[in-house]
Order: C-alpha cells, then structure tokens, then sequence
C-alpha cells in the first residue's frame, strides 16, 4: 500500500503541513496557529455564514 504524501496549507500562517501523524497539530502547522484560530472563532471574528439563531427568552418559573 504506499502512502500519499498529502500537504495543507496552515489556515492561520499558510504554510505548507504535511498531512501525518508527525504533524500533531495538522491542519496548523503549530499548537500557536491552532490557539490564534481558536480565539478568532472565540471572539467571533470568525463565523459561518447564515442567520442568526434566536432562541426563547427562558421562563424562570419553567426552565425546560
């Protein structure tokens, strides 16, 4: 069987990653480009695109 030698581009920096178990953090080419992504859906810089949600106002006498 052989082995593709796939390669990503980090979504935070761009650079290249090998796609393996020697890339623990893969798509990120690091653990810091994986928190700097994370903090960006944290803080909602990023989103996905549609409407947003509204959910009922909770009851406090009745919260289920």
């Amino acid at each position: 069987m052989t082995q593709r030698n796939l390669k990503v581009n980090c979504p935070t920096c761009k650079e290249i990653v090998a796609w393996n178990e020697q890339s623990p953090y893969r798509p990120f080419c690091s653990e810091r480009c994986k928190l700097i992504d994370f903090g960006d859906w944290a803080s909602e810089r990023n989103a996905i695109a549609g409407d947003p949600v509204i959910l009922p106002e909770e009851d406090d006498e009745n919260p289920y």
